[in-house]
C-alpha cells in the first residue's frame, strides 16, 4: 500500500486504486447508477420518495470508502493491520464486540440496527400506508380486487421454484421470490425471518426493482393490452355508501383472522391495519403523525440505508447475480399475471355485454400507489377523461394483503422442511 503516503489526502481514490478490479470497476458502476437513480427520479421517471436518497446514498457509499482501524473492518491487510470500510455501517458484522464499536462509530449503524434488521422500519412504513389507504375501494367490488390481486401473484409461484433451480436453499429462494409481490416493507420482513445471509441483498434488489415499476410496467402494459380495449372507459357506477364504523369493523374482522391463520406475518398485518382503524375511528393526531412524520421519515431512511447497503464489496456477492434475474422474472410475471386477471374480467363482463378495461390487471401488484398509478396513466394516454383508479386502488391494496398472505405461507412451508433463519 505505498501509494497510500500520496494519496492519503484523498483516500477514497488510494483505496480505488489498492482494490481489486472487480470491487474497482463495481464502486465506479455504483456510483454512476447512484447518479444516475437521483437524475431518473428528479425527472419524474422513476418513485422519487424511495429513489433520491437510495441513490445519493448508493453513489456517495462507494465513493467514501477509506482505510479503517482493525475494530471497523471485516478483512485486515496482515502487512498494514489496515482494511477498507466506511464510516456508514457495517451490515455483515457479527462479532458482538466489534458491533458495540461500531455503534459509536458508524452515523448510520445504530438505525440500521434497531429499525432496519429487526423489521422495525417495515412495520412503521405499514402503520403509515394503512393510515392513508381507504379500504372502501376493496369493499366496494371485493371479489374482483382480491382476483386481480391473487392473479398479480404469479411472479412469486414463477420465481420460488426458479430460485431454488438456480442453486438457492428453499429458505432463500422463498425469501427471493417474495419479490414477485411487489411489497418492499413486506419483502424485507420475509428475508429478515427466512435469510440471514441474504437479506440485505434481497431488499436491495427488490427495492431497486420497485423503484423502476413506475417508468417500466407502462411499456408491459401497451406491449399486452391494444390501443383499443386499454383506453376502454369504465363505466358509471352507483355510489357504494360504506360507513367509517363498516371500514373499521372490516379492519378489525381481517387483522385478526388473518393473524390467526397467518401469525408469521402478524406484525405485517397489526401494522397495516392498525393504520387503516387510525383513519377511519379519525383519530386525527394520530393519523397525521403516522401519515406524516412516521411515514416519510421511515421511508426516508429505508430509501437511505438501501443505497448505503450498496457498497460494492457487500452487494457484489456471486449470489446477487441470480437474485438480479429472479427478482426481475418475478416482477414480469407478476405484472403478466394481473394483466391476464384483468384479461379473464374483460372477457367475462364482455359476454355480459358490460365493459371491464384489463388494464387496471396491472394495479394488482401490490406496490401501492405506484401500480395503480400507472394504470390510470397508461390509460389517460389514449381516453385522457377515462377514470380507472377507483378500481385501480381496489386491486392494488387487496395486493398488499395478499402479498402479506404470500410470504406468510412460503415462510411456513420453509419453517415446516426445516429451513430458514427464523
Amino acid at each position: 500500500m505505498s501509494d497510500i503516503q500520496f494519496l492519503q489526502i484523498f483516500q477514497g481514490v488510494a483505496t480505488l486504486a489498492e482494490s481489486d478490479p472487480l470491487i474497482l470497476w463495481g464502486r465506479v458502476f455504483l456510483i454512476v447508477v447512484g447518479c444516475g437513480l437521483v437524475y431518473l427520479a428528479a425527472k419524474g421517471v422513476l418513485e422519487a420518495l424511495i429513489m433520491v436518497p437510495m441513490g445519493l446514498g448508493m453513489a456517495s457509499v462507494n465513493a467514501a470508502v477509506m482505510f479503517v482501524p482493525p475494530k471497523m473492518s471485516l478483512e485486515v491487510d496482515p502487512e498494514t493491520g489496515l482494511g477498507m470500510g466506511t464510516l456508514f455501517l457495517s451490515p455483515l458484522v457479527s462479532d458482538g464486540a466489534q458491533w458495540v464499536d461500531l455503534l459509536q462509530i458508524q452515523w448510520l449503524q445504530p438505525v440500521y440496527a434497531f429499525t432496519f434488521s429487526n423489521g422495525l422500519i417495515a412495520c412503521l412504513v405499514f402503520i403509515g400506508i394503512g393510515s392513508l389507504l381507504d379500504v372502501g375501494f376493496v369493499m366496494a367490488r371485493p371479489f374482483k380486487s382480491m382476483f386481480i390481486a391473487l392473479c398479480a401473484e404469479f411472479g412469486t409461484i414463477v420465481a420460488f421454484p426458479l430460485a431454488v433451480a438456480m442453486g438457492l436453499s428453499l429458505a432463500d429462494a422463498a425469501a427471493t421470490a417474495t419479490i414477485g409481490g411487489a411489497d418492499g416493507p413486506m419483502i424485507l420482513f420475509a428475508a429478515l425471518m427466512l435469510s440471514d445471509d441474504l437479506f440485505v441483498p434481497i431488499t436491495v434488489v427488490a427495492y431497486l426493482y420497485l423503484g423502476l415499476i413506475y417508468g417500466g410496467y407502462p411499456f408491459l402494459v401497451r406491449a399486452m393490452v391494444p390501443r383499443h380495449i386499454r383506453g376502454l372507459r369504465m363505466p358509471p357506477e352507483p355510489p357504494t355508501k360504506i360507513t367509517p364504523g363498516e371500514k373499521t369493523v372490516f379492519a378489525v374482522v381481517a387483522c385478526v383472522a388473518l393473524c390467526l391463520l397467518f401469525p408469521v406475518a402478524a406484525p405485517l398485518f397489526f401494522s397495516l391495519f392498525m393504520g387503516v382503524v387510525i383513519r377511519e375511528t379519525a383519530l386525527r393526531h394520530y393519523q397525521e403523525t403516522f401519515s406524516g412524520p412516521v411515514l416519510y421519515g421511515a421511508t426516508f431512511f429505508l430509501g437511505l440505508l438501501l443505497g448505503v447497503l450498496c457498497e460494492a464489496s457487500t452487494i457484489l456477492r456471486p449470489e446477487v447475480l441470480s437474485l438480479l434475474v429472479i427478482g426481475i422474472i418475478a416482477l414480469t410475471f407478476s405484472g403478466i399475471g394481473g394483466l391476464a386477471g384483468g384479461y379473464v374480467l374483460y372477457w367475462w363482463h364482455k359476454r355480459r355485454g358490460k365493459v371491464y378495461n384489463p388494464v387496471i390487471g396491472i394495479a394488482g401488484v401490490s406496490c401501492v400507489p405506484t401500480c395503480a398509478k400507472v394504470a390510470q396513466k397508461t390509460v389517460t394516454e389514449v381516453t385522457p377523461d377515462a377514470v380507472i383508479m377507483p378500481h385501480a386502488l381496489g386491486a392494488s391494496i387487496s395486493g398488499v394483503i395478499t402479498s402479506a398472505i404470500f410470504a406468510a405461507v412460503l415462510i411456513t412451508i420453509v419453517r415446516a422442511a426445516g429451513g430458514g433463519a427464523f
